[in-house]
């Protein structure tokens, strides 16, 4: 088949079950969201958002789109914004990996980078400093991810559906992380409709305040973490936790070992993000008295982070890992 534009090659991503990985008596399946064009999950929310502001009429062809992000909703804003003629800045906290900057400055995003070490109402927290943007520069529109509905329901329409129809609708959990909360709000939205719902179980970098929301209905007060992409400080105005049965709390070390294996084992090449999905889906699988099929993501790709997990340079530096080991993370 040959595709119109870049555009049509997003969603319809594959789904593979891992076999080297200790499962239990459960079955551990990945949907390879990184085969997206641009590299992750968040190709579905870029285009989904751009079009809904489109149809709504708030944005036209040579208007400037601004936006806080972590990285990939950038990319998938990028290459959307590219392909429809408009100018995009982006709002991007420090912490982000240099492929991902590079990435995006290649594609001639104006990146405004600030602090990721402050917290929701500082000038520099990355959302408040993008709303701020929008408010001052003439024809442009703040695309606000954490509160568009047009997020939950590129996932409700395409995500969700999608696994239902691979899996045949066989599929007893599905692995989730939080960041703007549109995965978990979609599935979450698509899934009340079947008559065999899933459990939802979070998976939450250490740090991230979401775990003991779920758990206490107390936010706390947030740590930090270097996983990219989920975790959040606060409560996501679109979050819907109706499904979770679960929740498990992955630290960075966890995560990126975990991530490193999956390559080795597997020859999934993924990014940080991936690792704590996974490592929450085999604590869920470990549980299981009763064999499960469990769904999980490949967020992105391993691509974007070659000069931080998959570095062992950086590992060692960061006391993740001792230099001198063989290759055997876990």
């Amino acid at each position: 088949m040959i595709y119109n534009n870049v555009l049509e090659l997003i969603g319809n991503t594959p789904i593979v079950e891992v076999k080297r990985l200790e499962t239990g008596n459960s079955r551990l399946f990945i949907k390879l969201e990184y085969q997206n064009p641009g590299g992750s999950i968040k190709d579905r929310i870029g285009l989904s958002m751009i079009e809904a502001a489109e149809k709504s009429g708030k944005i036209k062809p040579g208007d400037t789109l601004i936006e806080a992000t972590a990285g990939n909703t950038g990319l998938g804003l990028a290459l959307v914004a590219a392909q429809k003629g408009y100018r995009l800045i982006l709002v991007i906290p420090d912490k982000m990996s240099h492929e991902k900057v590079m990435h995006l400055a290649a594609m001639g995003v104006d990146i405004r980078m600030t602090r990721s070490n402050v917290e929701k109402g500082h000038p520099e927290y990355y959302q408040d400093y993008a709303e701020r943007l929008a408010k001052k520069i003439p024809d442009s529109h703040y695309i606000n991810q954490f509160n568009n509905q047009a997020n939950p329901l590129a996932h409700e329409l395409t995500t969700a559906p999608e696994i239902w129809e691979q899996m045949e609708h066989d599929v007893d959990a599905i692995v989730v992380g939080v960041g703007s909360a549109g995965t978990i709000g979609g599935l979450t939205r698509f899934f009340k409709k079947m008559a065999k719902q899933p459990d939802i179980v979070l998976a939450d970098p250490q740090g991230s305040i979401l775990k003991n929301y779920i758990e206490t209905g107390q936010t706390g007060k947030a740590g930090s973490w270097l996983v990219e992409g989920i975790g959040e400080d606060f409560v996501p105005e679109q979050c819907d936790f109706s499904l979770v049965k679960k929740a498990y709390t992955v630290t960075d070390k966890e995560a990126f070992l975990v991530a490193r294996e999956l390559l080795l084992k597997e020859g999934i090449f993924a990014g940080s993000s991936t690792g704590v999905l996974v490592g929450a889906a085999l604590k869920y699988a470990a549980e299981q008295k009763n064999p499960k099929k469990i769904v999980t993501f490949a967020c992105d790709t391993g691509n974007k982070y070659l000069s931080k997990m998959y570095s062992n340079e950086w590992m060692s530096e960061n006391g993740f890992m001792n230099e001198q080991k063989e290759h055997h993370y876990l």
